[in-house]
């Protein structure tokens, strides 16, 4: 059996001569510290007859001979040279108590974060005309877009994110039919419940969700799969036969989420429409026929035209976002799990500013 650490101590004029026995390890430590410290003045640290020690052994050994003021003896070569390689350390590290007030420590707090939003945001917006320039350059030198790229690219973000988008679509016009047609029955109004689905599902939620989820699935995976090229130095490669990252690897990816935002949206919105109508049919008793009736009456055309518009901005944002957080990884694995966090909480944020932000912009112009 490995023995364990221990000590065996005598009194002496000028303190405690104290010899330690077993393996002074980590593993083999128990309280030996605590009843070292509950010694009293220690003259002398004998190490003549122990069968081991490692890094944290010859700390304790260096701290208490610190601290008391002793001897080391009895120490093997291999001893020796932890105990040296410990006293040339010369750092020191205190942790200070932060003594400023709570308010102090908050606003401060906030201007840190306040200052890397407002870093991140320029180093978007830099990325995003690096990519209008590499967009330029490639119209110019009448060089073809990488198609088959893109079409991969809709393959990932657009085909294979249907059936999630349209289950979560269609029970959000369940939850907004159901809630809709509890308030609205209080004043005998169940019928405009219709109204509050079609216009909610084709203007505003159907889009905002599908940005949403878009940026959380795709978003995340265009920022893991460059940071991990980043890592593997397939970017560095790229440059060095003379293809452009920003073509092979940006472009197509933006190109895929733009171009499908307005599908997916268009989709989305269908499928939450059929949603709060399931409910309608089978809560309010109102027919499908009546229902779809109804919501041609009452959805303006200025209500497509605003999904249209908003789709592709959302579809670009959300592409910019993840690729740049994709090309800022620079150290290791863990930089792309932040990177990758980065680029959802990013682009969820400034997907929903922008949505308040057309909002406002649409209601001044009449478009209500």
């Amino acid at each position: 059996m490995v023995a364990r650490a221990d000590f065996e101590h005598s009194d002496g004029a000028e303190g405690a001569e104290v010899r330690f026995t077993g393996r002074l390890t980590l593993a083999r430590l128990g309280d030996l510290p605590a009843r070292l410290d509950a010694l009293g003045p220690i003259a002398t640290l004998d190490l003549s007859t122990l069968d081991r020690i490692d890094t944290v052994g010859a700390w304790i050994v260096t701290r208490t001979a610190k601290e008391h003021g002793s001897k080391i003896v009895g120490a093997s070569p291999e001893a020796e040279r932890l105990l040296e390689a410990l006293a040339s350390d010369k750092s020191e590290y205190r942790v200070h108590r932060d003594r400023r007030p709570a308010w102090a420590r908050m606003l401060e707090q906030v201007g840190t974060a306040s200052v890397a939003i407002w870093h991140e945001l320029l180093g978007i917006v830099g990325f995003f005309g690096a990519m209008i320039v590499a967009l330029g350059n490639q119209i110019r030198a009448r060089r073809r877009l990488r198609w088959n790229a893109v079409v991969t690219r809709f393959q990932t973000v657009g085909v294979d994110a249907l059936p999630i988008i349209g289950l979560m679509s269609f029970l959000i016009g369940i939850v907004i039919a159901q809630q809709g047609a509890v308030q609205l029955e209080q004043f005998g109004l169940e019928v405009f419940t219709i109204n509050l689905v079609g216009r909610a599902s084709i203007r505003e939620l159907g889009l905002l969700m599908t940005a949403i989820m878009v940026a959380g699935r795709s978003g995340s995976a265009f920022a893991a799969q460059i940071g991990t090229m980043k890592l593997t130095e397939e970017v560095d490669a790229m440059r060095t036969i003379g293809v452009s990252p920003m073509e092979a690897i940006v472009l197509p990816r933006v190109a895929a989420s733009t171009i499908t935002m307005p599908l997916l949206g268009f989709y989305a919105s269908l499928c939450a429409i059929a949603g709060g109508g399931a409910f309608v049919w089978v809560g309010l008793d109102i027919p499908p026929l009546t229902y779809i009736q109804r919501l041609r009456e009452i959805i303006p055309m200025t209500d497509f035209y605003i999904m249209l518009i908003k789709a592709p901005v959302f579809g670009i944002l959300i592409g910019v976002t993840g690729c740049y957080e994709g090309m800022q990884v620079r150290q290791n694995a863990e930089e792309v799990g932040q990177r990758t966090t980065s680029a959802v909480v990013a682009a969820i944020f400034l997907v929903i500013v922008l949505d308040a932000m057309f909002a406002v912009f649409f209601s001044s112009l009449g478009w209500n």
